[in-house]
Formats: C-alpha cells, sequence, structure tokens
C-alpha cells in the first residue's frame, strides 16, 4: 500500500451528513499511527541474535505506552477503553502465525537468524475501534544483498496478493473475488494461500464480525462458507499469508497456545472457582480483544482456568501452526475501511518491503491483475467521469 493511499481524514460540515465509520475514523487512524511507530521499532530491534520473546514483549509494552498518550480525558465521566487489540506476534520461517512464547515456554530462547522469514503482527484499539497491522521481513537483507529463491518468491506473492486483495475489497464486490483474486497472485510466484485463513468485518469491539473472507478454501469450506457482498460503512481487517509449499496446508505442532480471546456471542456459567476468577482477569483485563496470558496475573493458575472456558466455547484460543518443513510463509495484514469517498486504507503501508530487497526470477503475468494493481486504491473524481464518458461513448458505438 503506498503512501499516495493513505487518505486523511474527510473534512466535515454541519450540513454534511456523517456516516458511522467517518465519525470513528480519527480513532481507527489514532490506532494505525500507534501500530506503524511499533512496528517500525521493532523491525530495527528485529536483527540476528534478536530474541523472539524479547521482541514480542517489547511490542506489547510500546502498544500500551502510545494508547496511553492518547484520548486521556473522560467522556461524559468515562475513560475511554484503549490498549492491546492483538498481542505482538513473531512468527518465523514455516510458522504461520500467532507465535508469541512465554517465559515457561521451551521456545522461549529461540533467536532471530540470518535470512529468517519473520512476520510481525499486533493491533492496537482505540474506544473499541482496532487497527491490526502484520509484514513480512527477511533478516540481514539489504539492496546489496537482497533477498531470492523461494524466500524472495513467497515475499512477491504475499506483498502483490495484499495490495491486490485491497483493491479487491470494494462496495458491491463480493469475498469470494478477493479468494480468487490472492489464488491468482500466489500461482504467479508458484506460491499457494495458507488454507482457511479467514478475514473479517470489523465494527467497535469487535475484530472477527460476521462476514468473512477464506483463503484456498478446502472442498468442504466452499461449500459451507457463507458469500457476503461488500457494503459502505464496513470496515475489513484483510490478513494474507502466503506459503511457498504446494497446498498451502498447515497444522499444530508442539507450541503451546499463549493468545485467546473471549467470545461475546457465548454464555456459559463456568463450575471452577479458579475458572471463573481467570475469566474476570480476562474480561476486565482484554475484555473483547485477544489477549496473551502473560498479562495474567499467574500464569499457571491461568492456563488451568482457561482450560475450562476454552471447553465450553467461552475463550477461543489463536493456535500456533506450521506449514511443512523448509517451507517459508510470508504475510500482510491491513486494515481498511469502505467510505461514501471510496476505499480509505487505515494501516500505514509497511515499512520494510521495498522491491530492491526483493529479486525474483518470476513477475506478475496477469494482464487483468496488473491493471488492477496500476489502479490507485481510491479513484479520483477525475478518474471517474472519464471512466463513465469512455463507457457512454463505447455504448454510442
Amino acid at each position: 500500500m503506498s503512501d499516495s493511499e493513505q487518505p486523511a481524514a474527510p473534512a466535515t460540515t454541519e450540513k454534511k451528513v456523517v456516516s458511522s465509520v467517518e465519525a470513528d475514523l480519527t480513532k481507527y487512524k489514532t490506532a494505525a499511527d500507534i501500530v506503524h511507530s511499533v512496528i517500525k521499532k521493532l523491525i530495527e530491534l528485529a536483527v540476528e541474535g534478536a530474541k523472539v520473546i524479547d521482541l514480542c514483549v517489547e511490542g506489547d509494552k510500546l502498544i500500551e505506552q502510545g494508547t496511553g498518550a492518547v484520548y486521556n480525558k473522560a467522556v461524559k465521566g468515562v475513560k475511554v477503553n484503549k490498549g492491546v487489540a492483538f498481542p505482538t506476534c513473531i512468527s518465523v520461517n514455516n510458522t504461520v502465525a500467532h507465535y508469541s512464547p512465554l517465559a515457561s515456554d521451551p521456545q522461549a530462547n529461540q533467536v532471530l537468524a540470518k535470512d529468517d522469514v519473520v512476520k510481525i503482527q499486533l493491533g492496537a484499539q482505540i474506544d473499541g475501534f482496532a487497527s491490526i497491522s502484520a509484514e513480512t521481513i527477511v533478516v540481514g537483507a539489504t539492496p546489496e544483498n537482497p533477498v531470492t529463491g523461494r524466500r524472495a518468491d513467497v515475499l512477491k506473492a504475499a506483498w502483490h496478493a495484499a495490495e491486490l486483495a485491497a483493491r479487491t475489497i470494494k462496495v458491491g464486490n463480493r469475498n469470494w473475488a478477493v479468494t480468487d483474486v490472492v489464488a491468482r497472485v500466489a500461482s504467479s510466484w508458484d506460491c499457494k494461500p495458507v488454507e482457511g485463513m479467514l478475514s473479517c468485518q470489523q465494527t467497535q469491539n469487535v475484530i472477527d464480525g460476521k462476514k468473512r473472507i477464506i483463503l484456498n478454501p478446502s472442498e468442504g469450506q466452499k461449500r459451507e462458507f457463507e458469500a457476503a457482498t461488500f457494503a459502505e460503512g464496513e470496515v475489513y481487517g484483510m490478513d494474507v499469508l502466503i506459503s511457498s509449499g504446494e497446498d498451502g496446508k498447515a497444522r499444530l505442532e508442539e507450541s503451546r497456545t499463549t493468545i485467546y480471546q473471549r467470545d461475546s456471542t457465548v454464555t456459559y456459567q463456568l463450575k471452577m472457582k479458579n475458572s471463573r476468577a481467570v475469566f474476570s482477569e480476562v474480561q476486565k483485563k482484554a475484555g473483547a480483544f485477544p489477549f496473551n496470558v502473560r498479562i495474567l496475573e499467574d500464569e499457571k493458575r491461568a492456563r488451568m482456568g482457561l482450560q475450562e472456558a476454552v471447553q465450553h466455547s467461552l475463550v477461543k484460543p489463536y493456535e500456533v501452526i506450521y506449514t511443512p518443513a523448509n517451507t517459508f510463509v510470508a504475510g500482510f495484514h491491513f486494515t481498511i475501511a469502505l467510505l461514501p469517498g471510496g476505499p480509505s486504507l487505515i494501516s500505514h503501508p509497511p515499512v520494510w518491503y521495498k522491491p530492491e530487497l526483493v529479486k525474483t526470477e518470476k513477475e506478475l503475468q496477469d494482464d487483468e491483475l496488473k491493471g488492477l494493481l496500476a489502479r490507485n486504491l481510491r479513484e479520483s473524481k477525475k478518474s471517474k467521469k472519464k471512466a463513465k464518458k469512455d463507457t457512454e461513448e463505447a455504448k454510442e458505438e
């Protein structure tokens, strides 16, 4: 997503009727600014020898500091809720996502190595309006020593897929159009979207809304997945994850789950006293957003308490999954709003990715996709008038 595609918050007048999402855009954008600043800092720290757990802890600390510095004036006597919308995850090479170890985990000593493909994901929220971003870097890469081989293929495929997904999430389009575009882009570099990955509509205090986009669905998912049409006033968090593997399939391994989220649609009276205490702590500290077990007071007690909550779907786990060994996964995540004036990227463009850092033998060959990529995210009024005129002239002929 290029800098030119970062529209300013729309100006309003007393006479103009402002859509709900436009009114909330400042909070979304403030959260996005914080996320951008944190990712920028983490990229500086993500060098050879850096510990993954240290990066995760630092990321969450910086989000809290950033959100703690804004919106401190109470509204009608009530403090504005703000903080982490998605805990910092540092997922390396064939780790797909959600990797954020605890000090007690066997993998707590993992460090970054040269040429590691590193996905950095995190989110911040202001008054429940969340901006989540992710991008991929390769440790030690420079213009003089660019990324090559399958690492480069998967990284370039993911970047192009994210760019084209952003141009496909527009009013009137269907969710399956995004699924198709991402798959077509990935195939240009002999890559596959990670099977079954979901992207969701967002609203206040909700990052996993009803309307969803699925990548590389299985046959069963194709039959069961609900079609949806994008509408004005909606916000989406788009998660693009591409694998260098031949089928995009991923599986669980030994890594322990550390990120969970309360499911506000489920009600159940927990039986165990410890489970109720832990669930109460979760509601108080994380609210509706995903959280890392790290934020809870007693890790051992928290893990025991979460078991009952997970069993009864009060809390859902964000499991750590992996593609096969010797494959790589690259990912980009952005938040986008469908405003009356056109799509508006809430997230900042990726910090690290530049064409000179990634050298591949393959390039995008699909003329239709190349044409779509050449367009601005939001068409100018001049472009719209020209397109309309061209259409009218074509009809006359």
